[in-house]
């Protein structure tokens, strides 16, 4: 970390990490899905069920995030996080039957979950304390996680059929992400505070000015626009964790690819989003965010529907590109714009992205149990096209090229 002199650029790196982890660890497990459901004898049904644990998951993670992100920071809890679900590779590889598979993915979403919120928390606070956009590329190292992952299954379904000599390879590369990221996030104010006030008794001021604004936190139902903001992330996040988690299934399944070919279904979608990420701070400032979000979803929706009207491998693989260039900036433009709102927003708009992420999936694969997997995508489509209704009832930052979202959320442990 001492080798980038730029303290923006130093934290911007750590934080990418986080995302860089999040998006290589779901991608890691959700491409080897066809060979836990051989393994496990599963059927489409069972494995909607088994993503479905996840989401669960994520859906429980909501009421514990809120306290852990108090008692923990952000940071902390980023790095747990991100340490739990390292391991979890290893305990989905070791599970003997379906029950403890549906376990540990219920595990992984509460910690899903966790890294979701503590890693935009980091985000948002970067772009307050430097009063510079960033999100978007942030969240391009998410692909960017996912692209590298897809990669990965490739190559090692080519070298070996072992999902735990898989896996193994996947938990070093996360340990290395958690490792360089822990020395440059943010700090908690929480601990900022100890640090400048450094003896006992101002210790006790800052211990009791925590307890002080704990009492006077009270829950306040969400407004209107912060729930349009919800409902545009769960669709969005059904979109992008529908065509991770069923894209190699397709291919493979419907539009008959060989199995070297199939998992680079994903690597098209992450790929996509990667490369639109890297300029779509770019296009939010000069067409703003609304309009990114509402063309780029339609384009999804649009390139999505015409791919599984035609059919077969070049088509799908057309289809999965017009998805991840459109739904790129998405969720980094709902984020900013929940980030405006305060901390408490934040907070639940990345929860709703993770149980959509996480609970979307299964959704799919019922329909594809009662109807065929090309309807399940059509929902998706479909998805795509309800991000771009939400769009135009959301209030968007005028110049987010330009200028940092205000208030934005910190990351402190005690906000």
């Amino acid at each position: 970390m001492s080798a980038v002199r730029d303290p923006f650029r130093r934290h911007q790196w750590a934080v990418a990490a986080l995302f860089c982890t999040l998006g290589f660890q779901y991608a890691t497990w959700a491409s080897r899905i066809p060979a836990l459901k051989a393994e496990l004898g599963l059927t489409a049904a069972e494995v909607g069920v088994l993503l479905m644990a996840a989401g669960i998951g994520a859906v429980v993670s909501f009421p514990l995030v809120e306290p852990l992100m108090r008692r923990l920071g952000s940071r902390r809890l980023a790095l747990a996080s991100a340490l739990g679900l390292t391991l979890l590779l290893f305990a989905l590889a070791a599970a003997p039957d379906y029950p403890l598979a549906l376990l540990v993915l219920c595990v992984d979403g509460v910690l899903v979950g966790c890294l979701n919120v503590a890693m935009n928390a980091q985000g948002a606070a970067l772009e307050a304390r430097f009063e510079r956009t960033t999100m978007a590329r942030l969240h391009a190292t998410f692909s960017g996680g996912s692209l590298l992952a897809a990669l990965l299954a490739s190559r090692m379904s080519a070298l070996t059929s072992s999902v735990p000599a898989h896996f193994a390879v996947a938990a070093a590369v996360l340990l290395l992400l958690s490792a360089y990221a822990w020395p440059g996030l943010l700090k908690e104010e929480k601990e900022e505070k100890k640090e400048e006030e450094g003896g006992g008794a101002g210790r006790e001021k800052a211990t009791e000015r925590e307890r002080t604004t704990k009492r006077r936190r009270t829950w306040k139902p969400p407004t209107r626009v912060v729930l349009w903001m919800c409902c545009a992330m769960v669709f969005g996040t059904v979109t992008e964790g529908a065509m991770n988690d069923w894209s190699t299934l397709y291919l493979r399944d419907v539009a008959h690819a060989s199995p070297q070919l199939a998992p680079l279904g994903i690597a098209v979608v992450s790929g996509m989003m990667l490369l639109a990420r890297i300029f779509a701070d770019s296009w939010r400032g000069r067409w703003g965010d609304g309009r990114v979000v509402r063309v780029g979803s339609s384009l999804a929706a649009v390139g999505l529907a015409a791919a599984l009207l035609s059919g077969g491998v070049p088509a799908a693989l057309a289809g999965f590109a017009c998805v991840g260039l459109g739904m790129a900036a998405v969720t980094p433009c709902v984020y900013v714009a929940a980030a405006r709102q305060g901390s408490d927003a934040l907070a639940l708009v990345a929860a709703m992205g993770t149980a959509g992420l996480l609970a979307g999936p299964p959704l799919i694969g019922f329909v594809a149990n009662a109807s065929g997997l090309a309807q399940g995508l059509g929902v998706v489509a479909a998805a795509s096209a309800l991000v771009a209704l939400c769009g135009t009832r959301i209030q968007w930052a005028k110049a987010p090229g330009r200028a940092a979202p205000e208030p934005v959320a910190e990351p402190a442990a005690g906000q």
